[in-house]
């Protein structure tokens, strides 16, 4: 019997210190703004109770907030592009809620730089690479342009080869056969039109000497 009471006067005072030990719930209130201009609201602000074993709350589209917390409680507010800030719940409250506006600061985040190569594997980059042809450096395009202009001097002064030979006979050849059968109109040609001048002439001097 003394065992029983002793275990219910234990349970009693657990109790009761807990009662005593348990901050004093309040209803925290607020409106979440950009610390560089207090007219701008920020939505969906995502609220930690880091105290209350990470309890979450999140902020509506209009930066508006209400739960309930306890005195002293520590608060985590994060969003995308903002750096994390954190309140803390004043203790010894005068009333059971607690109003604040919350300025949380935007936050840039350089990024390092990362460049996409069209390449899925390594082993396609080296065939590619092997392959590709480089830009003429200023030397390359100099020395093209000199045998541009070296080349005509140096085939006038060089004899043909068979090549040349070959092909300068073949197109003489297509070029006779082209006009073996075309017949010129005498009309048009300066030495028919002597002849016939010196024909006329002829026998008009002929018959003047018959007479």
């Amino acid at each position: 019997m003394k065992y029983l009471v002793g275990i219910l006067f234990v349970f009693f005072a657990v109790g009761a210190f807990a009662q005593q030990t348990e901050k004093p719930l309040v209803q925290f209130t607020g409106i979440i703004y950009n610390a560089d201009s207090t007219k701008v609201i920020v939505p969906y602000v995502t609220i930690t109770n880091v105290t209350a074993h990470n309890q979450v709350y999140i902020s509506n589209y209009t930066g508006y907030f209400s739960f309930v917390v306890h005195e002293q409680d520590t608060l985590s507010f994060t969003s995308i592009g903002f750096a994390p800030q954190k309140i803390v719940i004043p203790a010894n409250l005068a009333s059971r809620s607690y109003t604040l506006q919350v300025l949380i600061k935007p936050q840039i985040v350089n990024l390092p730089t990362f460049r996409v190569f069209p390449w899925a594997t390594t082993d396609e980059f080296k065939k590619d690479f092997l392959t590709m042809k480089l830009a003429d450096d200023d030397l390359e395009i100099a020395r093209k342009n000199i045998e541009r202009i070296t080349n005509p001097n140096a085939a006038s002064s060089v004899s043909r080869d068979g090549p040349e030979i070959q092909s300068a006979w073949a197109q003489n050849e297509h070029y006779d056969i082209v006009n073996s059968h075309s017949t010129v109109n005498p009309l048009l040609n300066p030495i028919a039109w002597g002849t016939l001048i010196n024909q006329i002439a002829a026998g008009d001097k002929s018959r003047s000497d018959g007479n």
